[in-house]
C-alpha cells in the first residue's frame, strides 16, 4: 500500500496574528505546526501501512524552506520520505493553484491512497484537497472520522445530521481526515534521529513540468485584495441592583446596544 499524504504548515493555534506595516499577515514570533488536521491524516497512514504490514508513507507538501520543519516531523513520526515542492513561482497562488501543483507531482508517484485533512486552521477554505481529487479524476470521501482499508477498496464513516454516513470507495481514492479520526503520536527520539537520514526532495516547476501561467498569481483563481483584524472586543457591562429593575436593564441593553432582541 503505497498512501500519499498532503500536508501544510500553519501557524500554532495559540500564535497571536498581527499585521505588518504593508498590511500583510507578520510571521516574527510565531511558532509554526502541522495542520492538526493533516496531522490526523499522516497518523492514519502510519496505522494504515502498520495493520498492513508493509507499505510505503510520502509526505508531500508546498513552501519555502521552513516548510522543512513540518515534513521533518512528519517523517520522525513515521513517514518514509518526503516531498517539498518549492519555487519563487508558485507564491502568490490560491487553493485551486496549490491543487495543481499537488496534482502535478503526485502523478509523478506510484499511490494507491491518498490522505490529507479536511480543512487548513489557519484559512478555513477546505478546497485543497477536495480540487486535487477532482483535477485527478478520483473519489472522494471528506470529514472522515473512521476508516478500513479492505483490498483494493476503504470504506469510510463520516459524522452526519444524528447519523453515521458510511461510504465505500475504490481505490485509488482521496480522503480527508476529521478530528476523532485518530490521536496523532508523538515523535520520538529514535523518530527524530532517524527523521535527518531520510529522503526530502525538493522539487520545483521545471522539475514538475508545470505551465507558468497555471501557478502562483498567474494562475490563481482568488485574490486576497487586504487584510484586517477584527475590531476590539467591547469591555462587558455589569448591571447591579435589584429585580425587577436589573432585569428591565438588561432587556433594554440587549434590544437598543447590543441589538440581539
Amino acid at each position: 500500500m503505497k498512501i500519499v499524504v498532503c500536508l501544510k504548515q500553519t501557524f500554532d493555534t495559540e500564535a497571536k496574528i498581527q499585521l505588518d506595516p504593508s498590511g500583510k499577515i507578520s510571521n516574527e514570533n510565531v511558532q509554526y505546526i502541522i495542520n492538526p488536521y493533516d496531522e490526523f491524516a499522516v497518523e492514519e497512514a502510519l496505522r494504515i501501512k502498520e495493520r498492513l504490514g508493509q507499505g510505503e508513507v510520502v509526505a508531500v507538501s508546498i513552501g519555502g524552506a521552513k516548510t522543512e520543519e513540518a515534513l521533518r516531523q512528519a517523517l520522525a513520526m513515521g513517514a518514509d520520505r518526503a516531498v517539498l515542492l518549492q519555487d519563487a513561482a508558485f507564491e502568490g497562488g490560491d487553493w485551486h493553484t496549490a491543487a495543481v501543483i499537488l496534482a502535478q507531482a503526485i502523478r509523478g508517484m506510484e499511490f494507491d491512497l491518498i490522505l490529507g485533512g479536511q480543512v487548513a486552521i489557519d484559512d478555513g477554505a477546505a478546497q485543497v484537497t477536495t480540487r486535487l481529487a477532482e483535477i485527478l479524476d478520483l473519489p472522494q470521501v471528506n470529514v472522515v472520522t473512521k476508516l478500513d482499508v479492505d483490498g483494493r477498496k476503504v470504506v469510510a464513516q463520516r459524522e452526519g445530521d444524528g447519523a453515521t454516513e458510511v461510504v465505500e470507495v475504490a481505490l485509488p481514492a482521496v480522503i480527508t481526515a476529521q478530528k476523532g479520526l485518530n490521536e496523532p503520536r508523538y515523535p520520538t527520539l529514535k523518530g527524530i534521529m532517524q527523521a535527518k537520514k531520510k529522503e526530502l526532495k525538493i522539487l520545483g516547476m521545471a522539475d514538475l513540468g508545470l505551465d507558468p501561467t497555471s501557478v502562483g498569481s498567474a494562475g490563481a483563481r482568488t485574490r486576497v485584495q487586504s487584510y484586517a483584524l477584527p475590531p476590539a472586543r467591547k469591555e462587558g457591562k455589569i448591571i447591579g441592583g435589584e429585580l425587577p429593575g436589573t432585569a428591565a436593564e438588561l432587556v433594554r441593553l440587549l434590544r437598543e446596544e447590543a441589538k440581539v432582541i
